[in-house]
């Protein structure tokens, strides 16, 4: 076997490979089931997407697909940063989180059993 028919199998082969992890990370996206699964889902299809960039500059020898794909993986992380501080905000169910409106009578109320519990709270921890 020549060098060239080594790359173009090894080409082959990876193009495979990608397809199927490309394949199996797409039904993870749609089928989720949570909404954190689909963000790691959607980051792992970047990952993908800069293999298959990688192997199209291997098998045609041009070098401007590597600085493609380093900016797409620049820009996936900033993707993938921004999806978690959505997570971080909304919480994993990806439903907003409910919010006390609070009118003058019943805030005192709340304030008091805010205080309640966290003095409650705060005397069963850090002394063992």
């Amino acid at each position: 076997m020549t060098p060239e028919q080594i790359v173009s199998f090894a080409t082959i082969l990876a193009s495979v490979v990608l397809s199927a992890a490309f394949l199996l990370t797409v039904y993870r996206v749609v089928v989720g089931p949570t909404l954190p699964d689909r963000i790691v889902a959607l980051d792992m299809l970047v990952g993908i997407a800069i293999g298959f960039i990688a192997v199209i500059a291997i098998r045609t020898g041009f070098n401007l697909y590597i600085d493609i794909a380093i900016a797409l993986g620049l820009v996936g992380f900033l993707a993938t940063v921004a999806f978690a501080r959505f997570v971080l905000s909304r919480g994993a169910d990806g439903r907003r989180r409910p919010v006390a409106v609070l009118d003058g009578e019943r805030a005192s109320e709340a304030v008091e059993k805010k205080t309640k519990t966290g003095v409650a709270n705060r005397k069963g921890k850090g002394r063992g």
